[in-house]
């Protein structure tokens, strides 16, 4: 039967059409004699002539008032209003023609045939639709895989046609903790409550919960998965309200749950007079515009209607990629801004200097920088070479420039830093507070400050997305060690942050965000494990699916991240921004010491440069040695000159 119904259902559309009209002849035939019969308790009518007659004068007419209304050309498998509409209307008509062809041929029927008729081609022809439509039901669900959808309000009754139009998974059970929406049923799906959920997804056989609750608040929808995180079931979530308002995204676009959801930290609306301050109507400069954070910043700068935006890049891909993105959005929301982008490196001061005056630069964003921990212990020149002097020389020109406002982004690992990424990042701030000085001074009138946070989601060298693609490849999910914390932010909420920061400095602040509370990274791998409808494979559980190994610190770093080196703090007017008060290194102690460190870096002395940085007022505490690779390889090259053998030991 059900091979026989889909080779129907596979038919061609004209195919279908002349089917469905002999089989509607066939209803109108049914009910016409059924009625005769029925009311008159006799087969006799079959018997007469002139019943055939009526007959043939009423059955093509109600086929063209079927065909006329639209009947045939309503697909079965989506049948709706419209089609009850056709066929309550033209079993109307067909009863008047009825009562009409009666009365004009002289043929007598009872009075109450036509409503018995009328009932009988009703129940025939749009009960035949439905169960078509049942079966059609039936059978697409054969092979596809059954999946719940979690909140039953608006976004979640979007979904479900969405998904049921698809090939690949139908709706079988909504979820929703609003009681009076309980034991409901929309759509011909059932509504249940949390606690019936287990029982539903061992009988209904549900793989995927589809979390469809996009307005709801980050803690709230960490809440519930928090409940859903030890169910057999892999979960998805649909984009957030923002996204789909704002054109990004659709509500019936599924996505694996967002990690912002996990840490259940709802972002404090930005104050605009913030946003506006250093960027509104001004010419604004990104360095290291194609990064993570920086094209973020480079996104929420264009919202506030700059002049012009200068994105500073090394890397030409990434210029041009970040280049391409922001071009799109400025043509079509129709935003007048001069978007210039310019590859060079912040370690040349001529030519950060000539950009910022040839376009008269008044805002400086300086995300330039190697941030990666390992790669900067394994490549040390080059990263105090980007970081110190990068920012340092960035600054000058600024000075030199006459920018109005200089931000740095810097991080949590410049506290007490264990690696020299770390150390890096507070002698770039601690350049930025010895440059400040000369304001106080009245030597310059640039504001320098800095805005110190921890990692953010989704970056170049975030765990998350490895996580993830760790996961889809059957694992195991890596991580360095088992008490490993950090602190995360989102990477739009950290680049709005920095940019309101900036706005609130007076010259040498340094800035922290609240990035609320760390994070154990073996919590976050086996919350995505769980949420993936996976286990974890260990000892106590051998046939599990995905395996965490932990394969030790790496070169230079932490359990822990801090955000502050001492307590002095202070709040701002900003909830989640916050003021540090820390140590300072004299200006022209300053200078000394970046020459010496200028000379250390040219000569590639990694010891003097190691000492450098640890005579420094940066904290900085090193848990293993130099671990330079062009210094470490020299060490044990031999070279053979003339006949003597020299060792670089």
């Amino acid at each position: 039967m059900d091979s026989f119904f889909r080779s129907l259902l596979n038919a061609s559309r004209s195919t279908k059409r002349i089917y469905t009209l002999l089989i509607d002849s066939i209803f109108i035939f049914s009910a016409f004699w059924l009625a005769l019969i029925v009311r008159l308790d006799s087969l006799s009518p079959f018997f007469d002539v002139k019943n055939w007659f009526l007959l043939a004068l009423i059955l093509p007419v109600s086929l063209f008032a079927f065909v006329n209304l639209g009947l045939y050309r309503a697909v079965l498998r989506y049948v709706g209003a419209h089609a009850v509409g056709a066929i309550v209307v033209g079993t109307i008509v067909s009863t008047i023609v009825l009562v009409l062809a009666s009365f004009f041929t002289h043929v007598t029927i009872p009075r109450t045939m036509p409503v018995i008729y009328a009932w009988l081609l009703i129940l025939s022809v749009g009960g035949s639709r439905i169960m078509v439509r049942a079966m059609v039901g039936r059978l697409a669900t054969i092979n596809k895989v059954p999946v719940a959808i979690y909140g039953a309000g608006s976004a979640g009754r979007q979904l479900a046609p969405a998904i049921a139009a698809g090939d690949e998974y139908y709706v079988s059970v909504f979820i929703d903790d609003d009681t009076s929406k309980q034991d409901a049923i929309l759509q011909g799906i059932p509504v249940v409550a949390f606690s019936n959920l287990l029982s539903l997804i061992e009988r209904k056989k549900v793989r995927k919960i589809l979390l469809a609750m996009p307005s709801e608040s980050r803690a709230r929808r960490k809440e519930i998965l928090s409940q859903l995180e030890n169910l057999p079931v892999e979960v998805m979530t649909i984009p957030g309200m923002a996204d789909v308002v704002e054109g990004r995204a659709t509500l019936d676009e599924i996505k694996d749950v967002e990690i912002e959801d996990l840490l259940g930290r709802d972002p404090v609306t930005p104050r605009q007079e913030l946003l506006d301050a250093n960027i509104k109507g001004k010419s604004v400069m990104v360095t290291g515009a194609g990064g993570s954070i920086g094209s973020e910043l480079c996104r929420q700068i264009i919202k506030q209607a700059p002049k012009k935006l200068v994105l500073f890049e090394l890397t030409e891909f990434a210029l041009y990629s970040i280049e391409k993105e922001l071009s799109e959005i400025i043509q079509s929301k129709g935003l007048g801004i001069e978007l210039i982008p310019i590859i060079g490196s912040v370690q040349h001061i001529n030519r950060l200097e000539t950009c910022m005056m040839a376009f008269g630069v008044q805002t400086v964003y300086h995300a330039a920088a190697y941030k990666h921990v390992p790669l900067v212990e394994h490549n040390v020149v080059e990263g105090v070479r980007n970081n110190v002097f990068g920012t340092y020389y960035s600054a000058k020109a600024a000075i030199n420039a006459k920018v109005e406002t200089f931000v740095l982004v810097s991080t949590d690992k410049a506290v007490r830093p264990t690696n020299v990424m770390g150390t890096t990042k507070r002698m770039a701030e601690l350049c930025l507070q010895g440059l400040a000085q000369d304001k106080d001074n009245g030597k310059h009138k640039t504001r320098f400050c800095m805005v110190r946070f921890g990692n953010v989601l989704g970056s170049s060298g975030s765990v998350v997305p490895l996580f993830r693609r760790q996961i889809k490849e059957g694992g195991p999910i890596t991580l360095t060690h088992p008490e490993i914390t950090r602190f995360f932010m989102t990477i739009p909420e950290a680049a709005q942050l920095v940019i309101q920061a900036g706005a609130m400095g007076k010259g040498g602040d340094v800035f922290v965000l609240d990035m609320g509370e760390s994070i154990k990274i073996i919590d976050l791998a086996t919350k995505m494990i769980h949420l993936s409808g996976l286990e974890i494979k260990s000892d106590a559980n051998p046939h599990g699916d995905i395996q965490i190994q932990c394969t030790g610190l790496r070169p230079g770093e932490k359990l822990y991240e801090e955000l502050l080196i001492g307590d002095n703090v202070d709040q701002t007017s900003h909830p989640r921004i916050m003021t540090a008060k820390e140590s300072m290194l004299p200006l022209h102690e300053l200078i000394v010491f970046l020459d010496s460190l200028d000379l250390a870096c040219h000569n590639f002395e990694h010891e003097k440069i190691r000492q450098l940085l640890l005579e420094a007022p940066t904290g900085f505490n090193p848990t293993d040695g130099i671990c330079d690779l062009v210094w470490n390889a020299k060490k044990e090259v031999t070279i053979f000159n003339d006949d003597k053998i020299v060792s670089f030991k």
